[in-house]
């Protein structure tokens, strides 16, 4: 059996994968740092890319010297008070934000028997989901709730190929993030970048944009992977 015969699922993030939220993200969690004084910048951006609420908070807090300024409690009043941030942006979405292809990819997906399901570190992506029109797709989501390791610990992943009742090997797991593809790659599925070929070299596959996610292009790199 060929590795594209052995799929039967598709595991998605949602950020830059589905949808761009990213930058609704990015503006809440920069109102955080100027909040708390640490300098914003593009590469504290990315760092917080594919990464849960808690961490991304310690990681702004660590790099303006605040780690040890606030309490347990201050801490979850700046997450929550980002989160609702976040929410009153996201609030505007329609079908109209959702990535070029994905709509077609996910159709063919669905007519082709294979499953789905989302591992996103946002608590928000039943929200999003909802808002661009996409639930039919996407009956299961892991609750990241419910994780003890965020990205790039496997974890994740390994509940969204066992809430598909499929084995790791079975599934494919799709990422615009670098902790993301380490997350995919840990739990043992095929892992597909969208972005930067460079920056996701560590994935089975990258395409440059969402366009070129379909079965077709997926079987032809497959071919060239041992």
């Amino acid at each position: 059996m060929s590795l594209f015969d052995q799929i039967k699922g598709f595991i998605f993030d949602v950020d830059g994968v589905i949808t761009d939220t990213a930058r609704f993200h990015s503006q809440a969690w920069h109102a955080i740092a100027d909040q708390v004084g640490t300098p914003w910048s593009d590469d504290l951006a990315n760092r917080l890319r594919g990464i849960d609420r808690m961490e991304s908070l310690e990681i702004i807090l660590q790099a303006g010297g605040k780690a040890s300024a606030y309490t347990k409690a201050q801490k979850e009043e700046l997450a929550t008070k980002k989160n609702e941030h976040y929410k009153e942006l996201i609030a505007g979405l329609t079908p109209d934000d959702i990535l070029p292809g994905i709509r077609e990819f996910l159709t063919d997906l669905k007519e082709h028997g294979y499953q789905m399901s989302i591992a996103s570190a946002s608590h928000n992506a039943p929200a999003v989901l909802h808002s661009l029109g996409l639930d039919e797709f996407f009956p299961k989501i892991v609750d990241p709730g419910t994780l003890s390791q965020g990205k790039p610990e496997p974890e994740i992943f390994l509940k969204a190929a066992a809430i598909l009742d499929l084995e790791p090997r079975q599934c494919v797991g799709i990422e615009d993030a670098v902790a993301g593809i380490e997350a995919i790659d840990a739990a043992g599925e095929l892992s597909i970048g969208i972005g930067d070929k460079e920056a996701l070299r560590a994935a089975t596959m990258v395409f440059p944009s969402t366009s070129q996610l379909s079965l077709p292009n997926i079987s032809k790199q497959l071919l060239g992977v041992a």
